[in-house]
């Protein structure tokens, strides 16, 4: 593997703050509710976590793998380890995060792809995108598992 960006210097560079600085949590809210793209969203989204699967997942599976299959794959990585964390807490099987993470995978591609922008509305409009998006794929994947298991 290559040199990487320490984890501090990559927060900062996420969040314009150092890791831990007063107002990290803020600024990582306020450039990722703000995202000009979905895309853009998860560029600012949680920095640390990014940070390991961009060096753990996303950059291996990207040295053979096309660019959208690595990107979908990290999704699907994220999502698992978020649902072994629950199933772990819960003490039960919980296969929800990989397929919703999964679908906001294909979002993040597909935006990408036909390069969906609304960098020109006001940081409100955006942030009510960013959210509406998020929200409604989970509500598809609730959805989608009321459906399959009652």
């Amino acid at each position: 593997m290559q040199n990487t960006m320490s984890l501090s210097r990559y927060v900062r560079k996420r969040n314009g703050v150092s890791l831990g600085a007063k107002g990290s949590m803020r600024n990582m809210l306020h450039r990722s509710l703000g995202a000009s793209s979905f895309p853009v969203f998860w560029h600012y989204w949680n920095p640390i976590w990014g940070y390991y699967l961009s060096r753990l997942v996303m950059r291996p599976m990207g040295s053979f793998a096309p660019g959208w299959l690595a990107v979908f794959i990290t999704f699907l990585v994220s999502g698992f380890v978020h649902d072994v964390a629950v199933s772990l807490v819960k003490w039960k099987l919980v296969v929800f995060f990989t397929p919703w993470f999964g679908l906001m995978g294909l979002l993040v591609i597909a935006s990408k792809a036909l390069s969906v922008s609304y960098g020109s509305f006001r940081w409100g409009i955006r942030a009510s995108i960013n959210v509406l998006v998020i929200s409604t794929t989970l509500t598809v994947v609730y959805a989608a598992e009321y459906l399959l298991y009652h």
